[in-house]
Order: C-alpha cells, then sequence, then structure tokens
C-alpha cells in the first residue's frame, strides 16, 4: 500500500487518481446512476453513490443491491456502505470489490434518524472504539483503497473527528471528507469549514471539504479555512449537473464547462429524464424525476402553474411536451 498523493489538483491512492479534487457527495434518492453520469459527463473528480446498508445488500433485499450497483464498475465512483456489525460490512466491501468497484467509502456521517437509531452512520461518532472495528474490518477485507465520510461529531460536546480520523488512518483509511457540521445540526446553521482544520492537521492522508459549497467563491473559501486538499460538493449541484466543472475550472485552472442554455439545456434535461425512466422503470422514474425537474424549473423560473402541471403529468409523453416550454422562460425573462 502506497502513501496517498496529494498535490496541486491531483489526489493519487494507489492506482485511483481522483482528478480535480471536486467530488459529487452522496445524497440519498438523489446521486443515482443517471444524475451521477451527467455530473461525470462535464467533469468531476469522482463521485460517490449513495449510502448501501451493507447487511440489506449482501443478503439482497429488493432495492439494495440495484442501489449498490450502480457504481460497481463506473470509472471514478466509490460505493459507499454503512452499517453496525464488521461482519456485514466485511462482506459487502468483498461483493462491491468483486463487482469491479475501485472505492469504497465508509458512512459515519449520515444524520438520519432511521440510520442513526439503528447505530449506524453518524452515531458511530459516539462509539469510536466500535466504529473503529468496521474500519478494520473493511479495510482488512479488501484490496482496493477504502475512504471515511463523517461529521465534525454528533454534538458540541463530542467534536472528536479529528481522534476518529487519525485512528482511522492508522486503520488503513486513504482518504477523509469531513462535512463541516455535527449530527446534531444536521443541515442547520452554516458548515463550520476552519473546524475542519483540526482534522487536517491531525492526519497525513488527504482530506476533503464538505458542507454549504455551492459555488467557486464557496469552494475556494472552504479550502482556505480548512486547509483540506478538495471539496465535496452535494446540494449545490442539484438541478446544476456542471457546477462542479465549474469549480474545478476557476480553482484548478481546468477548461470550463459550456453551461447549457436554451435548447442545449433543454436536450440536457429531456435526457436526464429519459435516462431516470429507462434506469427505474416508467412507474418509479416519473417520481424519481420530479425533483430533478423541480430543480431545474427553479433555476429556469418557470411560471408555476406549468411548474405544477408538468411535476403531477402522469404520462411521460406529456412531461417531454412541456418541458421545451417551462425551460425557456429564463430566456423570454
Amino acid at each position: 500500500m502506497t502513501v496517498p498523493l496529494a498535490h496541486g489538483d491531483m489526489i493519487q491512492l494507489d492506482n485511483v487518481v481522483l482528478q480535480p479534487p471536486v467530488a459529487l457527495a452522496p445524497l440519498a434518492g438523489i446521486t443515482d446512476l443517471p444524475f451521477r453520469q451527467l455530473v461525470a459527463s462535464f467533469g468531476a473528480g469522482w463521485v460517490v453513490s449513495e449510502m448501501v446498508a451493507s447487511q440489506e445488500m449482501v443478503q439482497a433485499k429488493p432495492g439494495v443491491r440495484e442501489r449498490a450497483e450502480l457504481g460497481f464498475d463506473q470509472a471514478g465512483t466509490a460505493v459507499q456502505i454503512a452499517g453496525r456489525e464488521a461482519c456485514w460490512m466485511a462482506e459487502a466491501a468483498r461483493m462491491i470489490e468483486a463487482n469491479g468497484a475501485a472505492m469504497i467509502d465508509i458512512n459515519m456521517g449520515c444524520p438520519a434518524k432511521k440510520v442513526t437509531n439503528g447505530y449506524s452512520g453518524s452515531a458511530l461518532l459516539r462509539t469510536p472504539d466500535h466504529a473503529l472495528t468496521l474500519i478494520e474490518a473493511v479495510v482488512n477485507a479488501v484490496d482496493v483503497p477504502v475512504t471515511l465520510k463523517t461529521r465534525l461529531g454528533w454534538d458540541d460536546d463530542c467534536l472528536n473527528a479529528a481522534d476518529v480520523a487519525r485512528r482511522a488512518e492508522d486503520a488503513g483509511i486513504r482518504l477523509v471528507t469531513i462535512h463541516g457540521r455535527t449530527r446534531c445540526q444536521f443541515y442547520k446553521g452554516n458548515a463550520d469549514w476552519a473546524a475542519i482544520r483540526a482534522v487536517k492537521d491531525a492526519v497525513s492522508i488527504p482530506v476533503i471539504a464538505n458542507g454549504d459549497i455551492v459555488d467557486a467563491a464557496t469552494a475556494r473559501d472552504a479550502l482556505r479555512l480548512s486547509g483540506a486538499d478538495g471539496v465535496m460538493i452535494g446540494r449545490g449541484a442539484q438541478g446544476r449537473p456542471w457546477l462542479l466543472a465549474q469549480v474545478a475550472a476557476d480553482l484548478y485552472g481546468r477548461s470550463a464547462p459550456k453551461v447549457p442554455q436554451g435548447d442545449d439545456l433543454i436536450d440536457l434535461v429531456c435526457r436526464h429524464y429519459e435516462a431516470m425512466l429507462a434506469f427505474y422503470g416508467e412507474e418509479l422514474g416519473r417520481k424519481v424525476a420530479r425533483k430533478h425537474l423541480g430543480w431545474y424549473m427553479d433555476d429556469a423560473r418557470t411560471e408555476p402553474a406549468l411548474r405544477k402541471a408538468i411535476l403531477t403529468h402522469i404520462s411521460p409523453r406529456d412531461v417531454l411536451r412541456d418541458l421545451p416550454n417551462a425551460l425557456s422562460m429564463r430566456q423570454a425573462a
């Protein structure tokens, strides 16, 4: 195992090169295969799959294996797993590696009650000794790089991210991403990028800053305050799959993406919609697509009545018929 390298616009973990160091965060129900492929098509250092529950994946409960398979053999993709038992975490990691994944990410940051009530996600920050047994099990089960995503701590009285990251590095974690909030903050208030610096000072592996990064300016501030080696963008990319490429262009001098306008935007949104229908099937695809269409129309300032009509259409044909008008409104404004 070689020492991870982080230099300028590149991070290298063994034979995995992350360039530029601008990543798409895992977002449940959002960063599915169609959206991740769209973001990657503009340019991203890497993307992370939706969180997959390790035991459920191994036991092949409906829907879970499919979510994991989104990134099994996709270049520049980390498959994220969560769990509370070492045996299931290790077995899930072996399964993911066997199916061609280049990286595995461990979730210790999800604040959702249904996750933390099961002693997974950010709840592991309250039991760091147990968390380390999970990390060691995953690292020892696979040969691909294993990364970790977590938060500053459970609450303001338990800000232990630096200690957890130091121990995780000793256990073989190759990169750590820190969301600049505690679990008890959920997504309220502002991400504390400066607090991430304690993690950066505690480890020698690359550190990625996450939380409230919505454009190049906030990315630059996050890097300056945290001292991190890169940024991870989540909610800021909703409805703007080109955002990561824009940030990379500004921070690292990469080629700026052509942000779609007019007919190009209409074509992109229609293709994204059709990709979701193909991936999920028409009935589920229509439901999953609504949030994405809503974000595109928010940005286009679509007239409320037309927006509502598109989001309540039953027939995909009707959606595709009305999208050009809905997305042309920004030009007309």
